[in-house]
C-alpha cells in the first residue's frame, strides 16, 4: 500500500493548472469593490461625502448624525453588490487581522417586519470580546471589553458576501490593542514635523504623507504536499529535511519563466486583489526553487499596510482554490534563500515632491539632502529600536543568513552620495562667502541630478539601502504586519526633524545666519556625527562583525535580545513624546511579543520531539529491522565468512542505532530545559532560556533526523522531501 507521501506525490505530479480568464481589463474593475471616492459621489450626500473627505485629508472628526448617513450609502452600495454581512476589520497584536461578521437582516421583536438595517453606531464602533487577544497586561482578563472604531482613511471594502470597515482597536481606557493605532499616530507626527521643515523650501506644502511599498516573498507547495509534512502544518517551515542535490545553486529559478499552474495562481490573485483595489504591478520567481514575489505600486502608508495584510489573506484564500499552500515563514526551508517584505519608504508633499528625490534646481536639491540626511541621522541614533521593530522567532532564522541582511542595522548610500556628504562636511562652519555659497549650491548640490542618474542600489547585504527615490528597509520579515515597523521608522524621523528644525532656527536666531547657512551648517554635524552607520561593503562578512563593533553598533542576533530596546528609557521618551504610544503601550508590545517568541519555540520544539519520535524513529528502526534480517540471512548462507560480507550492514545498523539513540537523548534534554523554562515566572527569563537553551537542541536533533533520511529506504519514508516540495510544474 502506497504511503501518504507517495499518495500527495501522485496527487501533486497529476495536477493540472486551474483555469482561470480575466473578464476585463485590470485598470476597468480596479476598486469595484471598495468603497472608494467614486462609490461615495455616487451613494453618500453632498454633506457625507465632504465629511469622510474631511476626515481623510484633515482629521476631522464625523458627528453622529453625518455617520448615520455614510453607513445608509454604504449599506446601499453594498447590498447592490449582493453582500449580506458587514464585520470591522481589524489588527490585533496577534500579527494577523480580526473580524466579526454581523448579517445586516434584523426582525422586529416579534418576528416580522425583516429588513437589512446598518446604522451610524454599528459603522462607527463595536465591541467584539477582546478576552483572548493578546494584550501584554492592558486589561484584567475579566474585563473583556475592546472596542473597534472606524477609521475612514482606509476605505470599507467588499471581500465575498461582506463588507469590511478598517478599524482601530482600542482597550476601555484608550490604549491601543492594536497595529494600526500607533502607526496613525506616527504619520499624523511625520506629517506635522516634515511639514514644517518642508516650509524652508516651499510655503505652500500644507501635508506631507508617507508612502510605502512593500514587496512580499513567498514559497508556494502543493497543497497535498504539505499536508505530509505535520512541521508545515503546525509551524509554517520545515523543521526537518536534507537539502535537496538540487537547490538554488544554477540560479535556474529567478526570474525565469513562471511555471504554469504558479501563473495561473497569480492571474486570479491579482484579479482579486484588483477588485480590492490592492495596486500589484510586478510578478516573478524569486531566487529560491518554490519562491515568488509580488509588488504594487506606493501607496500611503496607513493603505499600503492595510492592502498588505489583506493581501496575505486573499493569497491564502486564492491558494486554495489552486491546490496550493502558501508559505510566508521567512526561512521555511534549510539551505535555499528565505523570505523578506522589502518596505520602501519615502515622504511626498501635498504639491507632488518626492522629498527622497533630487530635483532639477539647487534649492530642490538641499531639500532632498536636508530629508536624506536627517533620515540617516534618525537611523543612526535609533538603529537598536528599527532591530526591535523586525524582530520575531521567524525572522531570527533569516536575518544574517546568505540572502538576507545582518542583523546589524546600516545604511548603505552608494559611492556617489559619499562622496557629496564628503564634500558637504568639508564645507566652511559659519557664515559662507557669496563665492562659497555658489560653489556648494551650483558644483556639490545643483549637480545631485546627475550623480544619481544610475545611482541604484548595487549592495544586496544592506538592511537599509537608498535606492535612488527611496529608502528600502529589507530587513522586514515576511510574515511581519508593516505597521510594526514602519510605526518606529515615521517616528524616529518624526523625533529627527522636530530636533532638526530646532537646531536651525536656533542657528538663525543666535547666529545671525541666514536660512540656507543654518541648514548647511546643521546637516555639516549630522554627517560628520553619523559615519558609524554608513556602510559599503558585505554585510555577511565577519570583518564587518568586528567593524560594527568598533563603531558601537549593536549587532543583537536573537529576538529576545533585539526586543529590550523597545522597554528602554530613550524608547519611552520617543513615543511619548510624540504622542504614539504611552508607557503602558510600549511595555504591553513588549511582553506580548516576548510570549509570542516563547509560543512560537515551544510549540516548534514540541513538533519536531513528536516527528521524531513518532515519524523518524519508527521509519527507521523498520527499515533496520530489514538489514536484521538480511543480515541473519547472510550469516545462515556465509557462514564463514559472514562479518567480512556483512560488515556494511552491520555498520549501517549501528549508525541507524547511533542516530536513534542521539534522537531519544537530545529530545529528553530539549524536554528538560522547557520544564525549567515554563516554570519560569517571567516572561524575559523564560524567553531567554528557550533562546538559549531549547532552541538549540533543534539543529542536534534535525541533524540525526536528516542523516536517517539519507540512510533509509526512499520507498518507506513518510516525510515529503525537499526534492519534491521545490520544484513546481
Amino acid at each position: 500500500m502506497a504511503t501518504l507521501r507517495f499518495q500527495a506525490l501522485d496527487k501533486a505530479t497529476s495536477r493540472k493548472p486551474v483555469s482561470f480568464e480575466e473578464t476585463a481589463r485590470k485598470s476597468e474593475i480596479f476598486g469595484s469593490n471598495v468603497f472608494n471616492d467614486k462609490a461615495m459621489r455616487q451613494y453618500l450626500t453632498p454633506d457625507a461625502y465632504k465629511a469622510v473627505k474631511s476626515a481623510i485629508e484633515l482629521g476631522t472628526k464625523i458627528d453622529r448624525k453625518i455617520a448615520d448617513y455614510v453607513a445608509m450609502g454604504m449599506k446601499e452600495w453594498a447590498l447592490s453588490k449582493n453582500v449580506t454581512h458587514y464585520t470591522h476589520w481589524f489588527q490585533p497584536l496577534t500579527g494577523t487581522t480580526a473580524e466579526k461578521h454581523d448579517a445586516f437582516f434584523e426582525t422586529s421583536m416579534d418576528g416580522s417586519d425583516p429588513v437589512e438595517k446598518f446604522g451610524g453606531s454599528q459603522l462607527v464602533q463595536q465591541e467584539p470580546d477582546a478576552s483572548s487577544f493578546p494584550n501584554g497586561g492592558i486589561r484584567n482578563t475579566f474585563e473583556a471589553r475592546g472596542y473597534t472604531a472606524w477609521d475612514p482613511t482606509s476605505p470599507a471594502f467588499i471581500f465575498g458576501s461582506t463588507l469590511c470597515i478598517p478599524t482601530v482597536f482600542v482597550s476601555y481606557t484608550g490604549e491601543a490593542l492594536d497595529n494600526k493605532t500607533p502607526l496613525l499616530r506616527a504619520l499624523s507626527a511625520i506629517d506635522s514635523a516634515a511639514t514644517e521643515v518642508a516650509k524652508y523650501f516651499d510655503k505652500n506644502v500644507k501635508k506631507i504623507t508617507p508612502t510605502l511599498g512593500w514587496e512580499q516573498e513567498y514559497f508556494l507547495i502543493d497543497s497535498a504536499l504539505a499536508a505530509t509534512r505535520p512541521d508545515i502544518i503546525a509551524t509554517g517551515r520545515t523543521l526537518l529535511g536534507h537539502t535537496s542535490s538540487k537547490g538554488q545553486q544554477l540560479d535556474d529559478h529567478y526570474f525565469g519563466s513562471i511555471p504554469t499552474r504558479v501563473l495561473q495562481y497569480m492571474r486570479e490573485l491579482e484579479y482579486e486583489c484588483m477588485l480590492l483595489g490592492i495596486p500589484v504591478k510586478t510578478r516573478h520567481n524569486e531566487v529560491a526553487p518554490g519562491q515568488f514575489e509580488l509588488a504594487p505600486i506606493f501607496e500611503e502608508t496607513n493603505l499600503a499596510v492595510d492592502h498588505n495584510s489583506l493581501l496575505m489573506d486573499v493569497m491564502e484564500k486564492v491558494a486554495e482554490r489552486h491546490d496550493f499552500k502558501v508559505l510566508f515563514h521567512e526561512k521555511p526551508f534549510k539551505g535555499v534563500n528565505g523570505s523578506g517584505k522589502h518596505n520602501n519608504w519615502s515622504l511626498a508633499t501635498d504639491t507632488g515632491i518626492n522629498l527622497l528625490s533630487p530635483g532639477k534646481t539647487p534649492m530642490s536639491n538641499l531639500m532632498f539632502l536636508t530629508f536624506f540626511i536627517n533620515t540617516i541621522k534618525a537611523v543612526h541614533d535609533y538603529e537598536e529600536l528599527l532591530r526591535a521593530s523586525i524582530a520575531s522567532a521567524s525572522n531570527d532564522h533569516r536575518l544574517g543568513a546568505n540572502e538576507a541582511p545582518p542583523a546589524i542595522i546600516s545604511v548603505f548610500i552608494g559611492q556617489q552620495l559619499t562622496k557629496v556628504l564628503a564634500e558637504l562636511e568639508g564645507v566652511t562652519q559659519g557664515k559662507l562667502s557669496p563665492e562659497e555659497k555658489t560653489d556648494l549650491k551650483l558644483n556639490v548640490v545643483g549637480k545631485l541630478p546627475d550623480v544619481l542618474l544610475d545611482n541604484t542600489d548595487r549592495n544586496r547585504t544592506s538592511p537599509f539601502a537608498f535606492t535612488g527615490n527611496k529608502f528600502e528597509f529589507r530587513a522586514v520579515g515576511s510574515t511581519a504586519n508593516c505597521a510594526v515597523s514602519m510605526t518606529t521608522l515615521n517616528s524616529i524621523v518624526a523625533k529627527q526633524l522636530i530636533d532638526f528644525k530646532k537646531e536651525v532656527d536656533l542657528l538663525i536666531e543666535t547666529k545671525d545666519l541666514k536660512k540656507d547657512e543654518a541648514i548647511f551648517n546643521t546637516l555639516r554635524e549630522y554627517i560628520k556625527g553619523t559615519k558609524a552607520i554608513l556602510f559599503e561593503g558585505d554585510g555577511y562578512s565577519d570583518a564587518w562583525e568586528k567593524e560594527a563593533k568598533k563603531r558601537g553598533l549593536s549587532n543583537h542576533k536573537t529576538t529576545p535580545e533585539a526586543l529590550k530596546a523597545k522597554v528602554s528609557k530613550k524608547a519611552f521618551d520617543l513615543f511619548a513624546e510624540l504622542g504614539v504610544m504611552n508607557h503602558v503601550e510600549v511595555e504591553s508590545r513588549y511582553e506580548i511579543e516576548l510570549e509570542e517568541y516563547v509560543k512560537k519555540i515551544q510549540i516548534e520544539g514540541r513538533v519536531l520531539g513528536d516527528i521524531a519520535r513518532n515519524h523518524v524513529i519508527p521509519t527507521a528502526i523498520k527499515y533496520q529491522n530489514t538489514l536484521i534480517e538480511n543480515v541473519k540471512g547472510l550469516k545462515d548462507i556465509f557462514e564463514k565468512d559472514f562479518t567480512k560480507i556483512a560488515k556494511e550492514q552491520i555498520e549501517l545498523i549501528k549508525e541507524i542505532s547511533d542516530h536513534i539513540a542521539g534522537i531519544n537523548h537530545n529530545i529528553d534534554e530539549m524536554i528538560e530545559q522547557r520544564k525549567i523554562a515554563n516554570n519560569l515566572d517571567n516572561t524575559e527569563k523564560m524567553a531567554e532560556v528557550y533562546c538559549n537553551k531549547v532552541k538549540p537542541y533543534f539543529e542536534v536533533i534535525r541533524d540525526h533526523c536528516d542523516k536517517l533520511e539519507l540512510l533509509v529506504d526512499n520507498g518507506i519514508w513518510p516525510l515529503t522531501k525537499y526534492r519534491e516540495l521545490f520544484f513546481i510544474k
